[in-house]
């Protein structure tokens, strides 16, 4: 899979169009999943798409400031969306239905102040406020839906419009409250409210308006798959009924995951449960190991860098990535991982057979504002090709040293030609490992070009692959490259 966008895009209008003339080369390299970013109208153009104004505006209506969106107008998204599928690669929409933000009005109704450090906590007795709490989208005109939400469609607000004041606000009314503590994250007591007006899942209302523009939407654009944004804050009986609803809906053929921030395995694997195994999530934990790792060079036990990953624990439930948007410098969640270990880093997703391993934008192209990123492209294309047509047949581990770790992929009858992983994080080494005996006597070389030398395997299949310090080296038969 791909991520395709980055968190400093240029404001340009052009990316669907973009999208449109790489979707070929994506193709080649062998991408097969597509993560779009969010393509409804946000609080601006310039505002990536989590700051969500209108489900329903793709980019069609003269809404907060503009009709397109920061990555272009709807009639280029669908035919990004159409060039991809006629390629067999599934498009995927980002999902943002946590919150709301950029209202149309102020409503009266009545609050409780929390403690931002603990939700639980009241720290005000309860008074009226006015609020931006009402959307009503005259932009848009009705065209599509005409469901105006108000204030009692939101569980919480971070802005009291009334005293000009921020803050965490808990929306008072008759079932109103935050979410059960054992459905949303623990962080602050209760991690229910993230930011601007906390969409209440409980209302009735709110409950079938987010499943008819969920269906609206899929038929409008054609996607074959959602990415849920910000689980951890969203009520788990919700997803795990919506989710039901999609997989009724759409089929076995719709991919759904999920973005549930916690590097905790066990978080995320009593998650799973709740919602029955429903949709797949990205492994934070190993990020983490793999930004963790970059961070502290020779002093990283390499021979751990899956311990407590979703990717070992459960592969087929794992999404595996290196950055994202969200790791970037400068945003809340930044890790992202040190240019020293990108190739290491890719080398552990891309050329095992667990999870599901996704490329960010920002690696492959580099970021486009300012110094923020180069691109990785070179380093990564070999990853790619190696993935593609190599990475096939058996798999063994050596991870028995701290320092220097391998592996191999035997390769197959269709894909005889395997594949000999080796890197460290230190000094220059080498791993003893086997290629099987039907690849006695083969003229091992680095398809990385990252060491110059040749291995040549023993009548068992046995070789000493070496790698150069703080590197990686991809061992292949000679033969395969020119085949």
């Amino acid at each position: 899979m791909m991520q395709y966008f980055e968190w400093y895009l240029p404001n340009e209008g052009k990316h669907w169009i973009n999208l449109q003339n790489d979707v070929d080369h994506l193709y080649e390299i062998g991408v097969d999943h597509i993560w779009l970013p969010p393509f409804c109208k946000a609080t601006s153009i310039n505002d990536v798409g989590y700051g969500v104004y209108d489900l329903w505006d793709l980019g069609e209506f003269d809404q907060a400031g503009n009709v397109r969106t920061k990555y272009g107008k709807k009639e280029d998204l669908l035919k990004a969306i159409q060039l991809l599928k006629q390629k067999d690669i599934l498009p995927i929409a980002d999902l943002v239905i946590n919150h709301k933000a950029y209202a149309d009005g102020k409503e009266k109704f009545h609050v409780m102040k929390v403690n931002p450090e603990n939700r639980q906590e009241m720290i005000s007795d309860p008074y009226e406020i006015e609020g931006w709490t009402h959307f009503y989208f005259p932009g848009r005109a009705n065209k599509y839906s005409d469901f105006e939400w108000h204030w009692y469609h939101f569980s919480g607000i971070d802005y009291d419009a009334t005293n000009n004041e921020e803050g965490v606000y808990l929306i008072l009314g008759d079932e109103k409250g935050w979410a059960d503590d054992q459905s949303v994250d623990s962080t602050y007591g209760n991690y229910d409210y993230l930011m601007f007006a906390d969409i209440d899942f409980s209302h009735p209302e709110v409950n079938e308006h987010i499943k008819q523009w969920l269906k609206w939407m899929v038929n409008e654009t054609g996607v074959k798959g959602l990415r849920f944004d910000a689980l951890k804050h969203i009520d788990s009986h919700y997803i795990k009924e919506l989710c039901e609803e999609i997989n009724f809906t759409q089929g076995d053929d719709f991919y759904l995951i999920g973005e549930y921030w916690n590097p905790d395995l066990e978080k995320k694997l009593d998650y799973l449960e709740s919602i029955n195994y429903q949709l797949d999530l990205f492994d934070v934990g190993l990020h983490m190991n793999l930004y963790q790792a970059s961070q502290a060079g020779n002093q990283y036990d390499l021979s751990k860098i899956f311990a407590g990953s979703l990717v070992k624990d459960n592969p087929l439930v794992s999404v595996t990535f290196v950055n994202n948007h969200d790791t970037q410098l400068g945003q809340s969640l930044e890790s992202q991982v040190e240019e020293w270990f990108i190739q290491h880093a890719y080398a552990l997703i891309l050329l095992r057979q667990q999870g599901l391993p996704t490329l960010f934008y920002g690696d492959y192209y580099g970021v486009q504002n300012g110094e923020k990123s180069p691109s990785y492209q070179e380093q990564i294309d070999p990853l790619l090709h190696l993935r593609k047509y190599h990475t096939y047949g058996e798999q063994v581990d050596y991870f028995d040293h701290r320092n220097t770790v391998g592996w191999t992929c035997l390769g197959t009858q269709e894909h005889p030609y395997g594949i000999a992983v080796v890197m460290t994080n230190s000094e220059a080494g080498f791993k003893e490992m086997s290629m099987g005996e039907l690849n006695a006597g083969a003229i091992y070389v680095d398809y990385l070009n990252n060491h110059s030398g040749k291995v040549e395997l023993n009548e068992q299949g046995k070789g000493f692959f070496p790698v150069n310090q703080a590197s990686v080296s991809v061992w292949i038969d000679e033969k395969a490259i020119w085949d």
